[in-house]
């Protein structure tokens, strides 16, 4: 215990960027107070694993009595291995949170792109690890919800629009596994560690937080107030839905929207954000109207963008430059009746992608993401500043920003070039049975790994013949498709750059960064297997305020 004690204290005295001091404060409580939770989660473990000797065959006790004697003799290495991958996280994350609100942002690095190899049995890990991190969310949901408010507190995000807690599910669930990794036994012995310790860690932490939680309510913390949200119907926050199109009847809600008598009167949307200076009038375009349909068409059109406006989803730097696009889709919809039938017009498309696009690229300092909302703020520029709108406007829109996005492709596929030479050359060999059989890792520095004993499998992991739906959905990846995938403790949004001739890697990059990542394909059919992976289609904005809208008026009929 003392080794770990000591690194602790080394932590609490290094420099850190500046931070709240009572957020300090509580980092260094709770980072004081984090090798007690070890001993505990470690007590409880050793319980479980004795009372379970009774029940096991010759082979499961023979393991199972090196695993003990390991937990017993390894004690203290372990505890310094969690301490440090605990105090490492909670570091990066003060940083990321100073440096995002308080510094420029630093250019990329021109430093060689790394490349990781990925096969089963990482992706064996991961899968623990998701486990790990759902075990600790559904034991101790209350009680991260009750921390969180006050975390939310300390930090001054009193709407808790982030988890600012540096001690979540999935910060203890990376520091169990690197205390897993200071066992000096095989991979499927620190596999079969997590697997016992999971639930045991969540019912610790349950106790942990709910007592952190009255400390700070004890220091006069008054807790942030979760913000309600109205959404779509049928949306989650956080999730993306399927597309949603417009439904058949709903150019014909323009017969039930009540259109304003006099054009002085102001409506919602005009109401809400009149403070836009870039926002056209919508009683300059309807005072040249005589005809009902038309000023409901406006209203119909105001209502999708008030939609559009408040969907949480949308980051908000895209939303600004939609919200400039309504006067010229008022002005659009009088001459162009197609408008309002589909979310297929090209302007709806137009919205669709460059929202999607902005997405995908969340950090909001990033040099490509700049530089698409560069080229989407210079091309609405443009089409505010055309007399008469037309869908041809707009299909020039969407071409070009297909076309920059392409060239980002293009752009990414040529810096990794030498990365998909190698690994033709490992599919080459892997094909002729001379290629390594387990996990890759490194720059391509291939070593391979122990896999899991059978004797500690609790349910077999996937494979292509009992994961329905996996090959097909492997067959159907193309380049430049993104998607969403659990990898190394963390969610993160990657896009395909390079399928693999014959489809035994497929090489991933970042969608945050210069890294990439060659997965071989069994490992992805396995993460499919436990929803560690889907593909991210374009989500509707436009569809979903349509929804919305038709919700709306819908009730207003019925009133």
């Amino acid at each position: 215990m003392i080794g770990y004690f000591h690194r602790t204290h080394t932590f609490l005295t290094m420099a850190l960027p500046p931070v709240s001091p009572l957020f300090r404060q509580f980092v260094d409580d709770e980072t004081l107070r984090a090798p007690l939770v070890f001993d505990q989660l470690l007590d409880a473990v050793l319980d479980n694993v004795r009372r379970g000797l009774s029940g096991m065959g010759p082979a499961q006790r023979i393991a199972v009595a090196d695993l003990l004697q390991a937990l017993q003799t390894q004690r203290v290495r372990m505890g310094d291995y969690f301490m440090h991958s605990l105090r490492e996280q909670v570091q990066a994350d003060m940083s990321r949170q100073t440096t995002k609100d308080h510094q420029a942002p630093e250019k990329k690095s021109e430093k060689p792109r790394t490349l990781s190899l990925v096969d089963e049995d990482e992706v064996a890990v991961d899968i623990e690890l998701s486990h790990t991190i759902e075990a600790i969310r559904s034991v101790a949901e209350y009680e991260l919800r009750e921390l969180r408010t006050f975390v939310s507190a300390l930090v001054g995000d009193h709407d808790m629009a982030h988890d600012h807690n540096p001690f979540r599910a999935e910060v203890m669930a990376r520091a169990l596994w690197a205390a897993a990794q200071a066992l000096a036994l095989s991979r499927g012995h620190q596999i079969a560690f997590m697997r016992h310790a999971s639930q045991p860690l969540a019912q610790v932490l349950r106790t942990s937080y709910a007592a952190s939680t009255s400390r700070l309510e004890g220091m006069g913390i008054e807790p942030a107030a979760y913000r309600t949200l109205i959404l779509p119907s049928g949306s989650r926050r956080g999730g993306r839905s399927a597309e949603t199109t417009f439904t058949p009847d709903l150019y014909r809600m323009s017969d039930t929207m009540p259109a304003p008598q006099d054009h002085r009167q102001s409506l919602s949307y005009h109401g809400q954000f009149a403070r836009n200076a870039d926002l056209e009038d919508w009683s300059d375009v309807a005072r040249g109207t005589t005809h009902r349909a038309d000023r409901q068409a406006i209203e119909l059109v105001s209502r999708l963008f008030e939609a559009m406006q408040t969907d949480s989803r949308v980051p908000p730097d895209v939303t600004l430059l939609i919200s400039r696009l309504h006067g010229p889709a008022m002005r659009l919809a009088l001459r162009d009746r197609a408008l309002l039938d589909h979310n297929k017009h090209p302007l709806w498309r137009f919205i669709n992608e460059l929202a999607f696009a902005a997405e995908m690229a969340p950090d909001g300092f990033d040099p490509e993401r700049l530089q698409l909302l560069k080229l989407a703020q210079t091309t609405i520029e443009q089409l505010t500043s055309e007399p008469v709108q037309n869908s041809n406007l707009y299909r020039w829109a969407v071409e070009r920003l297909d076309g920059f996005l392409q060239k980002r492709l293009v752009r990414r596929l040529t810096s990794v070039a030498s990365q998909v030479g190698a690994l033709q050359k490992l599919e080459d060999k892997l094909n002729n049975g001379q290629g390594p059989p387990s996990t890759l890792s490194g720059p391509l520095d291939f070593h391979q790994l122990d896999t899991v004993p059978a004797e500690f499998m609790d349910t077999e992991l996937p494979s292509p013949a009992n994961s329905p739906g996996a090959a097909e959905w492997l067959s159907k990846l193309k380049p430049g498709d993104w998607v969403r995938m659990f990898f190394k403790g963390r969610w993160v949004q990657a896009q395909l750059l390079w399928p693999g001739e014959r489809r035994e890697f497929l090489l991933f990059g970042d969608g945050g960064s210069d890294e990439t990542w060659a997965v071989r394909a069994r490992a992805l059919v396995m993460m499919h297997g436990n929803g560690l992976i889907k593909t991210l289609k374009q989500r509707s904005i436009v569809g979903s305020a349509a929804a919305r809208v038709h919700e709306q008026v819908g009730s207003a009929s019925a009133a």
